[in-house]
């Protein structure tokens, strides 16, 4: 992947170009952002712009042997680690990067690098209960890898993709990698959450923040689609926040189902709260726990969405909301239930939440106690 081809980011490609030109290639360096800002397309770019034996014009050329070998992600120097796991693993096996590796050549050639974690869960069919992770016996395999001389590239690299998912067995292993790596050897790490990451990991690389998009790169992306309304395009800037990933499913009208799925849900749990129906409440968090976690996380995210969107109604912002529908008219009708002396609280309440499922909390008790704490603050009013 030639930078040209990562959309955005004009001002971080200058600056990850300057440095190879002058030679200032860390060993280990964290690519730290949301899949739809292009944090994997850009680590993918900055790896073949490194290997390029013909640079010009601040990017690769694209027709030497690496850059023709990285862009299929199959050149014997560049090493991918990134989550996995099956249906019906026997106790014991091991589930292996290189095992997905055609399917996972296929998604980044489909998607062009921006896909979601779910998205890739989704592609190996782990269903609802199963997520994806990185395991000890992956550090291994690429310690055996990296020892192993270069065949044609000028550095060794490996990019681990949410290594956020990594176990604490496979994340100190890698941890000795880093601390002791081999001559012109490149780690790559794309993360979402580096949060999650061990602080010794992050002590040892240098991070490289990928912004969301600006919203006028948004609004030439979707000019450069051909979309001509002003109105969509002001619509569609304003949702999609900077993600080239809710971007897409705004112009395929996937995810609409979801999304409606999210508002009802909303919808429910606000009534009930109103009503103070705490029975029906305890229901409603069972049912929200049925998801997948993936689900719950977008759930939270659409709550909070229509949280915020409901406080400008309240506050005669109007003009900036972006609702229509239904969701506008249940809004209009609910943002007087939403002021200064709780939305910051329900907000809260909800990232609370999500930072729970994120660290695999039980679904049913996360969501029961989100339920009555909703409730009481909608009763307050």
């Amino acid at each position: 992947m030639r930078f040209s081809e990562v959309i955005g980011q004009r001002e971080l490609k200058r600056h990850l170009v300057r440095g190879v030109d002058a030679g200032r290639v860390s060993h280990a360096q964290l690519f730290t952002g949301r899949p739809g800002a292009g944090a994997l397309p850009l680590a993918l770019a900055y790896v073949q712009y490194l290997n390029c034996t013909n640079r010009r014009d601040g990017d690769s050329c694209g027709e030497c042997p690496n850059c023709r070998q990285i862009a299929g992600l199959a050149h014997p120097d560049l090493h991918f680690v990134f989550p996995v796991n099956k249906q019906g693993k026997k106790s014991g096996e091991a589930v292996l990067s290189d095992d997905f590796m055609p399917l996972w050549r296929q998604v980044v050639s489909e998607r062009n690098g921006y896909f979601s974690p779910q998205e890739w869960y989704d592609r190996l069919d782990l269903g609802r209960t199963l997520k994806g992770a990185i395991s000890a016996r992956e550090a291994d395999g690429i310690i055996r890898k990296l020892s192993f001389k270069s065949f044609a590239a000028k550095y060794k690299c490996v990019i681990v993709w949410l290594p956020e998912t990594m176990n604490e067995e496979a994340a100190n292993k890698i941890l000795k990698i880093l601390e002791e790596p081999w001559e012109k050897t490149l780690f790559v790490l794309v993360s979402e959450r580096p949060d999650l990451l061990l602080p010794t990991i992050l002590s040892r690389t240098q991070e490289v923040v990928v912004p969301r998009l600006t919203d006028e790169e948004v609004r030439a992306e979707l000019e450069r689609r051909g979309e001509r309304d002003p109105e969509k395009i002001r619509t569609f800037t304003r949702l999609a926040a900077g993600d080239l990933i809710e971007l897409e499913h705004l112009l395929r009208g996937e995810g609409d189902e979801l999304r409606k799925d999210d508002f009802e849900f909303f919808c429910s749990l606000m009534r009930l709260s109103y009503n103070d129906k705490h029975l029906e409440l305890m229901a409603w968090a069972e049912e929200v726990a049925q998801l997948s976690r993936e689900q719950q996380r977008a759930f939270l995210t659409n709550a909070v969405r229509l949280l915020r969107e409901s406080y400008l109604l309240h506050a005669g912002l109007g003009e900036i909301s972006c609702l229509w529908g239904e969701e506008a008219k249940f809004c209009r009708n609910f943002a007087p239930f939403i002021g200064n002396q709780n939305i910051e609280s329900l907000v809260a309440e909800a990232e609370s939440a999500m930072a729970q499922i994120r660290q695999n909390g039980n679904p049913t008790i996360v969501f029961t106690h989100f339920a009555l704490s909703v409730s009481k603050m909608i009763k307050k009013l």
